[in-house]
């Protein structure tokens, strides 16, 4: 990563160049980590905040809106249950983060609902 200082509102990153390098690298897990704030719900946009690890011992900010986390998880609509509905589905959440770094997303990584998109189904 590079040398510059991360934001108050992004733990522990140096910038976002390199970042898309790291985030395709192998990641440890994505489980709660005292150094990165918890996920919150900003009454202001109406989506969940959060920091994603990527390989290299970084941190990328990004969000997804209450809506999208509704029309995939189903998640009620007024954003009641939205913070826990991300740590739910953490590491799906998370891999879609990633995914959108490795194509070239700068922080912060809006998530949208195509990002989130269930796997097709399948008939045999």
């Amino acid at each position: 990563m590079g040398s510059t200082t991360g934001s108050a509102d992004t733990p522990g990153t140096s910038g976002t160049a390199g970042v898309a390098a790291a985030a395709v690298g192998t990641v440890t897990t994505d489980t709660a980590d005292s150094s990165a704030p918890a996920p919150f719900l900003h009454a202001d946009t109406g989506a969940v905040r959060f920091w994603v690890p990527v390989a290299g011992g970084g941190w990328v900010g990004a969000t997804v809106s209450k809506e999208a986390l509704h029309y995939r998880f189903r998640a009620q609509i007024n954003g009641s249950d939205a913070v826990a509905v991300y740590q739910a589905h953490l590491t799906e959440i998370n891999d879609a983060v990633r995914r959108r770094v490795a194509r070239g997303s700068i922080e912060p990584v809006m998530l949208r609902e195509v990002d989130l998109a269930a796997p097709p189904v399948t008939r045999g």
